[in-house]
């Protein structure tokens, strides 16, 4: 059985996935403005002149007044491949603002990342010299890395955030005692990147997982792959009124609006989540003039993944 899905080459609209006809419009307005800026920042991180004017043209085709809807279509011939040294500049700027544009050991992170060749992937164009990355995903022990400066930052990044004194115990039982059994679920991927290709991305995550636990060389390798619960940081519009007693779901408004689909799927199988402040720049749409960028900490448990990947197969089947 191959490592990596088959590559993929389709006709992708750029455009983003949501629940509701309201958020998907919301959602549409904040792609629409967000792929310009994020493409010009992969700009100046990546070298190579192909590159840059395959990005350009993106960017053309994501320039839509906010009356509009963004109706831009790009030709993109994506692969999977495991992660590898130069990727390196690609995953460090995708990664750039994971923990809220906080000082840390990004770079150590990032080598973690790649260093983890078994359980992991990296979306690509093919054939693309330039070696530009559109989506990295992975899964890391956080008791298999508890001595690298990197996850011992992230940890206290993560208990620094938690004021919720109902929650702060179970993040530290996760992050500490627990951390054996943990992974930490990361995914980022640029704001525009089709929602078609999230669903071999996650199941070649889980199926390498899966395989992990039975194909590493070592007991000790394939018990870091035997998670029991997985911590997801990740960010996403809530609205300004969504803590009010007054405020509720039948209002016109909704209280959240996912940036990733799939992070609405994450939220509602978590054990639990709590939401923490962002000091990454709001997208100034009249759309969102209602919501603030707001980060989340999710725990989910492992046995719920397999719900969670038939919820994002119908989820992408039926749109």
């Amino acid at each position: 059985m191959p490592r990596k899905p088959a590559r993929h080459h389709r006709l992708l609209p750029v455009r983003p996935l949501t629940f509701s006809p309201f958020a998907r419009s919301v959602a549409r307005v904040a792609t629409a403005y967000l792929v310009k800026h994020h493409m010009h920042d992969a700009m100046q991180q990546s070298a190579g002149d192909e590159f840059k004017e395959k990005l350009k043209n993106v960017d053309r085709q994501s320039e839509s007044s906010e009356d509009e809807e963004f109706d831009g279509v790009v030709q993109a011939d994506f692969a999977f491949f495991d992660p590898k040294p130069d990727d390196f500049h690609g995953v460090k700027t995708l990664l750039q603002s994971y923990l809220n544009n906080k000082q840390w050991d990004l770079s150590g992170f990032v080598d973690l990342i790649l260093g983890q060749t078994t359980v992991g992937t990296v979306v690509k164009l093919e054939d693309d010299e330039d070696n530009g990355v559109f989506s990295i995903i992975t899964a890391l022990n956080l008791g298999r890395y508890k001595d690298h400066k990197c996850i011992t930052e992230l940890k206290e990044f993560l208990l620094n955030i938690c004021h919720e004194k109902d929650k702060i115990g179970n993040l530290r039982s996760l992050l500490g005692d627990e951390a054996q059994k943990v992974g930490l679920l990361v995914s980022q991927c640029v704001v525009n990147l089709p929602p078609e290709l999230l669903l071999p991305l996650y199941d070649a995550l889980f199926d390498e997982i899966s395989w992990a636990t039975e194909d590493e060389p070592t007991e000790e390798l394939r018990n870091c792959f035997r998670f029991k619960f997985y911590v997801v940081v990740s960010k996403f519009y809530k609205h300004k009124n969504a803590n009010q007693e007054r405020y509720s779901s039948t209002d016109k408004d909704e209280a959240f609006v996912y940036i990733k689909p799939e992070d609405e799927i994450l939220h509602k199988l978590s054990m639990w989540s709590f939401l923490f402040p962002l000091q990454t720049q709001q997208v100034a749409t009249h759309e969102l003039k209602n919501y603030q960028l707001t980060g989340i900490v999710m725990a989910v448990k492992a046995e719920d993944i397999s719900s969670f990947r038939q919820q994002l197969h119908a989820l992408i089947n039926e749109s």
